[in-house]
């Protein structure tokens, strides 16, 4: 199964504070235990949302909304796509992360839906097509 670990935004993380040497090298360190067990995939730490812009959807309009974003907690800080056998397996793995923050924080787990979740309306075709996007970016993120 595949999770998304999304480390949740604090308002250290928005103002844009850096982690510590201490807190890089435990990430680091943590980082190398995942890619050697095989379970981390990708993974990435989210500059502030003060950085980035939402688009709103409403029918065929688009609205662009700038950041910085007011719900902290609700944001996004950092995340990891990891490959594990079950939802107990990524909370035992997440209970072994350094605190990614300098105080308070919070890690959230998700699954990721896989092609056989979406049922009847996924075609052989559609099938393809995704095995074959997949493949695409892999050579792509190889390639960076």
């Amino acid at each position: 199964m595949r999770f998304m670990v999304i480390v949740k935004a604090t308002e250290d993380s928005e103002a844009g504070m850096m982690p510590s040497e201490e807190l890089l090298t435990a990430m680091m360190k943590y980082n190398e235990e995942l890619v050697k067990a095989g379970i981390m995939l990708a993974g990435d730490g989210l500059q502030p949302s003060s950085k980035g812009a939402r688009i709103q959807f409403d029918g065929p309009r688009r609205t662009v909304v700038d950041g910085p974003f007011a719900e902290t907690k609700e944001l996004v800080a950092g995340y990891w796509i990891w490959q594990v056998r079950s939802l107990d397996e990524a909370i035992e793995w997440v209970k072994r992360c350094p605190n990614p923050m300098p105080g308070p924080s919070e890690i959230e787990i998700r699954p990721l839906y896989e092609m056989e979740d979406f049922g009847d309306v996924v075609t052989p075709e559609v099938i393809e097509q995704e095995k074959r996007l997949r493949e695409e970016s892999e050579k792509l993120a190889r390639k960076a």
